[in-house]
């Protein structure tokens, strides 16, 4: 599980606390400041601090926005904004497993939008969202390549191929 806390010790000091899978990691503003001090000081770095953020505790919080809008004197507008646009940023803590659903040609005509409303009900969880227990979240995709395969649901790192609403329970029952 993966959480991040912003504490105000002082008024003049804050830190950054990330936990991850039961191992805690502070990371100051001056070792935060040092991180952001390898990229210049220009909108062109946004996209790749945005990346570094999201690689460091999963995905991008707010508190990342913020530091990173304040670094590059740029909005915290202007920074979710380019955020939002790529898909490869994520706004909510990732769960334990990650579900994602090819919803490309192939795989819509082949049903893959009915195993995505099957993953909805059963899992109880919106695409892009996490479910209550953290085990898993939900993302949809245009395409994994796997179109001769279709419908594909990837879990982490596995393809599953010809996937039918019956078999969804058996998949992610896999994955504790």
């Amino acid at each position: 599980m993966l959480v991040v806390k912003l504490i105000y010790p002082t008024a003049f000091s804050s830190i950054l606390v990330l936990i991850k899978k039961d191992t805690e990691m502070e990371i100051t503003e001056s070792t935060f400041a040092e991180i952001l001090q390898t990229f210049t000081k220009e909108e062109g770095s946004l996209i790749p601090l945005l990346q570094k953020a999201q690689s460091i505790i999963g995905y991008v919080s707010p508190e990342s926005v913020e530091l990173i809008a304040d670094y590059l004197k740029i909005t915290e507008s202007r920074v979710f904004g380019v955020a939002t646009f790529y898909s490869q940023f994520r706004f909510s803590a990732p769960g334990r497993h990650s579900i994602i659903v090819c919803l490309g040609t192939a795989c819509h005509v082949s049903g893959g939008e009915t195993l995505l409303e099957t993953f909805e009900r059963e899992l109880d969880v919106k695409p892009g969202k996490c479910t209550a227990d953290k085990r898993f979240d939900l993302n949809r995709v245009a395409c994994l390549g796997c179109c001769a395969l279709s419908p594909v649901v990837k879990v982490d790192d596995d393809i599953h191929s010809k996937v039918s609403v019956i078999k969804l329970k058996e998949i992610y029952n896999q994955y504790e």
